[in-house]
């Protein structure tokens, strides 16, 4: 069959009746002749469009060609060359590689995020990172989430010897929010492990602001530090009632959901730790059963479905103020949501929680997507002043979240906007503090070039207070020719 008129072969998934009960992973991976067919669909473009829109650069290319011939131990390399989270970001990432894939002109795109998560099923258990000859010069990272650790990563493989820290107990930052039937918990566990021959140490328990800030960490002999601002702080949601028992915020639920270890107490403890107060009995027994989320992102959807799984739980909804086409969400999250039994409600803005004692509703004003914001996106204003209660009983609020600059970087004069980017005079990402190095991303992947950008600027800046020349990031695997942009690669099509 010519490879134009091939159809995308289908993900292989948890059957949708089958996915309520647990949290078991939904997507499962190609089978080996599943995989060399999808691979076979690809055009093998002279200009790498999939690799020009990844912030990570990956050669999506060269890895699906390597499928279709099934070496796939080769193509996991490739994708373990670029991507040091590459078991995490293969099941989690929004896929930017296929929007630009020309197969999705007249069709679907490859799936190339699928075929690199099958690829790494072929990896070596054994496999690992291999570092320069130490360099002699310590930097200090402050934050381990995705940013952080490609950071350290991309410092370690130079011959930096890097300590990361963070204020958890564990390295992972947000990805520990991501629900288990997304991303099951020894994904990031795989991944760390082919940092094990790197000079990388790790120090959990240690807050940025209280117990380190970047000044100390400079006195400490540290050639510089790079504060890795994770979106940390949930955006409050300012409506009447948002106080009441009963409402909580999505990420503090959804990580301590990922702690529990399962049982009704353990959601109990779970809701507790994203609402102040003392444990309550089964909140999704007798109370859970019509849930509202409010918000429109993956983390609104992660939340929806996680509660739609619990004991128990009945309806929910997700109460969206925009229409269903500006949803942030990724279309597959969505679908996925859909298919579990959740229901949307577009165009509603939330305006009051009602209740005597405890959550008993959510009053919501439609809204008209009239005029632009300052971003770009059209700003919801009211469309009419009629109100609609609607009952619930349990209220998740998912609205975004934002960096928390005051955790970690030295005073507000850096000046870190909402790409993440700083105030740097000579050295992108330099705050106003000589030495110190601040940023982050809105998402995984991009979380990870922000980091990888760092890393590139601290080197710059180390070697030349040293008198020398800056160190490309060598071959991860320590191959004498590192990687480099495919072959036609003409210039980037995502942004920071």
């Amino acid at each position: 069959m010519c490879a134009f008129h091939q159809a995308r072969v289908p993900i292989p998934e948890v059957n949708g009746a089958r996915r309520e009960p647990g949290f078991e992973e939904t997507l499962l991976p190609y089978s080996e002749q599943a995989a060399v067919l999808e691979a076979e669909r690809c055009l093998q473009c002279a200009m790498p469009y999939c690799a020009q829109s990844c912030p990570l650069t990956q050669d999506c290319r060269r890895v699906v060609d390597l499928m279709a011939h099934r070496r796939f131990a080769e193509a996991a390399r490739q994708v373990l060359r670029h991507n040091p989270l590459s078991s995490v970001v293969c099941k989690t990432c929004y896929h930017y590689c296929e929007e630009d894939c020309p197969k999705g002109e007249k069709g679907e795109p490859i799936a190339i995020r699928h075929l690199e998560r099958t690829a790494l099923e072929f990896v070596e258990p054994d496999l690992t990172y291999v570092p320069r000859p130490p360099n002699g010069d310590r930097v200090a990272v402050v934050g381990a989430g995705p940013s952080g650790l490609m950071a350290a990563w991309d410092l370690a493989l130079r011959g930096y010897s890097v300590d990361l820290y963070d204020g958890e107990a564990d390295p992972g930052g947000l990805l520990n929010s991501i629900p288990r039937f997304r991303l099951p918990q020894d994904e990031l566990e795989k991944d760390l492990r082919r940092f094990r021959g790197l000079d990388i140490h790790f120090d959990g328990g240690k807050h940025a602001g209280s117990d380190i800030t970047p000044e100390g960490l400079l006195d400490q002999g540290y050639a510089a530090v790079f504060v890795a601002v994770g979106s940390s702080r949930v955006r409050v949601l300012s409506i009447p009632g948002v106080d009441l028992p009963g409402v909580y915020y999505a990420v503090p639920f959804l990580t301590a959901m990922n702690r529990a270890p399962g049982g009704s107490l353990a959601y109990s403890m779970a809701f507790s730790a994203a609402q102040k107060g003392p444990p309550r009995s089964d909140p999704f027994g007798r109370r859970g059963r019509r849930v509202v989320v409010i918000g429109g992102g993956d983390a609104a959807l992660d939340a929806a479905r996680t509660a739609r799984r619990l004991s128990f739980a009945g309806g929910v909804t997700v109460v969206y103020r925009r229409k269903e086409r500006d949803m942030p969400s990724s279309p597959e999250v969505k679908k996925d949501a859909e298919r579990e039994g959740i229901a949307f409600l577009f165009q509603r803005a939330p305006v009051e929680i009602v209740g005597n004692g405890r959550v008993e509703g959510l009053v919501v004003w439609p809204t008209n997507a009239a005029s632009p914001n300052g971003r770009g996106r059209l700003a919801p204003s009211p469309r009419s002043l009629v109100a609609t209660t609607l009952p619930c009983d349990t209220i998740i609020i998912a609205i975004g979240a934002e960096p928390d600059a005051s955790a970690g970087i030295p005073g507000p004069q850096t000046g870190v906007s909402r790409n993440r980017r700083t105030g740097a005079a000579r050295y992108r990402f330099m705050t106003l503090t000589d030495g110190v190095f601040a940023s982050g991303g809105s998402s995984v992947v991009h979380a990870m070039r922000a980091g990888a950008e760092a890393a590139e600027s601290i080197d710059a800046y180390v070697a030349q207070k040293r008198g020398r020349g800056p160190t490309p990031r060598p071959d991860p695997f320590g191959d004498p020719f590192p990687p480099g942009v495919p072959e036609g690669y003409l210039e980037p099509t995502w942004h920071l």
